[in-house]
C-alpha cells in the first residue's frame, strides 16, 4: 500500500514541477523563442488548457482500462510532451508541446485517487488522496524553487530533461509498485457524463472553482502585495515561497487526515471559511507583517487542505463516471486560476491597489461557502428523505 501511494507521489510530484516551475522562467522562454513576456506566458494557458480538455478525452478513451494501465498510459503522454518541448525550438511547436504536457494532468489525479482509495480502508481513502497530492506540495516546496536556480542560471531545457528523467522514473515506479487493479463498471460514453444531471457534483465544482479563484486572486498578485504594501523587500520573496510551500505540505496532509476524523463534506465547509477569513485579513491588515505573511500561508495552506476531500467527494458523487468526476477538480482548480488571476488584476489595472485584490478574493471564497453550504444541507435532506 505504501509503495503504491509512493509510486502516485512521484506523478504528482513531475506534475507539480511542470505546471508551476513556467512562472519563474517567463523571461528565459520569452528570450529563447523570440517572443514578449505576454506571449511567453501563453504556455502556461496552454497547459492550462491541455488539463481541461485532456481529462475528458482521455476518459472517454480509456473509461473501460484497467486503472494500472490508464495510469501508465499517462505517464507515457507526460513523457512525450514534456520531451518534445524540451527540443522545441520553435515558439508555435513549443505551445503544442505544452499543450500534450497538460492532457494527462487532471486524468493523472482522478485515476490515482480512485486507486489511492483502493489501496487503503474507507475510513483512510481521504489520507490515501492526501499523501498521492503530497508530491504536488513537495514539488512547490522544493522542486519549483530549484528548477528556478537552474533555469535562471543554466538553462530552461535543464528543467525538461529532468522532468523527462522523472518521468521515466514514475512509469517505472507505477509499473513495479501499484498493484494491478480491475477496471471500473463498464460504461458507454452517456454513462461517464450521467452523474453531470444531478445537483452535487455541480456544487462541488462550483466551490472548488470559487475557492482556488478566491486565491489566486490575491496570489497572483503576492509579490506586489507583499512589498508595496506590507513593505517588506524583494529579498524576501524567495523566504515567502519556501514558507508557501511548507504550508501546502501542512495543509495538504492534515486536509485529508482530519476529513478522515470529521469527514470530506464538514471539513471542505470550514476550510473555505478559513480561505475567506486569511483573504478578509490580507484586505483589512495587509500593511503589517505579522498578519500578512501568516495569511497568506495560512490561505495556501488551507487551498491545498480543501484539494483531498473535494476529490473525493466528487469521486462518491459521480457514480458510473467516477474517473471523470475525480479529473473534473483539476479542471475547477485550473479554471479558478485563470478566473482569479482575471478578476484579481482589476483593481492592480484601475489604480484602485493590489490590496484590494484580497477583497475580490474574499468575495469568491464567501461565493464557496454559500455554495458548500447549499451542498451540505442538500446531502442532509437526500438522507433525510432516501426516497426522493
Amino acid at each position: 500500500m505504501k509503495k503504491g501511494l509512493f509510486a502516485l507521489a512521484l506523478g504528482t510530484f513531475g506534475l507539480g514541477i511542470t505546471e508551476y516551475v513556467m512562472m519563474s522562467i517567463l523571461p528565459e522562454l520569452a528570450a529563447q523563442f523570440g517572443v514578449s513576456i505576454a506571449s511567453a506566458g501563453h504556455l502556461i494557458s496552454a497547459y492550462a488548457l491541455g488539463v481541461c480538455v485532456g481529462a475528458p478525452l482521455i476518459v472517454l478513451f480509456t473509461r473501460n482500462w484497467p486503472l494500472k494501465r490508464i495510469l501508465l498510459m499517462l505517464m507515457v503522454v507526460y513523457i512525450a510532451g514534456n520531451l518534445g518541448f524540451t527540443l522545441s525550438s520553435d515558439y508555435t511547436v513549443a505551445l503544442i508541446m505544452r499543450f500534450i504536457s497538460g492532457l494527462p494532468h487532471g486524468a493523472y489525479f482522478g485515476t490515482g485517487a480512485l486507486v489511492a482509495s483502493r489501496l487503503v480502508g474507507v475510513n483512510r481513502a481521504t489520507s490515501a488522496v492526501a499523501l498521492m497530492c503530497m508530491g504536488m506540495t513537495v514539488a512547490n516546496l522544493l522542486g519549483v524553487p530549484f528548477g528556478s536556480l537552474i533555469g535562471n542560471t543554466l538553462s530552461w531545457r535543464y528543467i525538461f530533461m529532468f522532468v523527462v528523467g522523472w518521468g521515466v522514473i514514475t512509469l517505472l515506479g507505477l509499473w513495479l509498485m501499484v498493484p494491478r487493479m480491475a477496471p471500473l463498471t463498464p460504461t458507454n460514453i452517456k454513462g461517464q457524463f450521467r452523474f453531470l444531471k444531478k445537483r452535487e457534483p455541480w456544487l462541488l465544482i462550483a466551490a472548488t472553482m470559487l475557492g482556488n479563484a478566491g486565491v489566486f486572486s490575491m496570489y497572483s498578485y503576492v509579490t506586489p502585495l507583499i512589498t508595496d504594501v506590507t513593505g517588506l523587500s524583494m529579498g524576501f520573496i524567495p523566504v515567502l515561497m519556501l514558507l508557501v510551500g511548507a504550508s501546502m505540505c501542512i495543509g495538504t496532509y492534515y486536509g485529508g487526515a482530519l476529513s478522515d476524523r470529521f469527514t470530506p463534506p464538514r471539513m471542505s465547509y470550514y476550510i473555505e471559511i478559513v480561505i475567506f477569513v486569511a483573504l478578509m485579513s490580507l484586505f483589512l491588515w495587509a500593511q503589517c507583517r505579522w498578519v500578512s505573511v501568516p495569511m497568506v500561508c495560512l490561505s495556501a495552506a488551507a487551498l491545498f487542505a480543501v484539494s483531498p476531500p473535494m476529490q473525493l467527494l466528487l469521486i462518491k458523487y459521480s457514480p458510473g463516471g467516477e474517473l471523470m468526476g475525480g479529473a473534473m477538480v483539476q479542471i475547477a482548480f485550473n479554471l479558478g486560476n485563470a478566473l482569479g488571476a482575471l478578476f484579481g488584476g482589476f483593481p492592480v489595472d484601475s489604480g484602485a491597489g493590489v490590496r484590494y485584490s484580497s477583497l475580490i478574493g474574499a468575495g469568491f471564497a464567501l461565493t464557496g461557502v454559500v455554495v458548500l453550504y447549499l451542498f451540505r444541507r442538500h446531502i442532509a435532506q437526500r438522507l433525510a428523505t432516501p426516497d426522493r
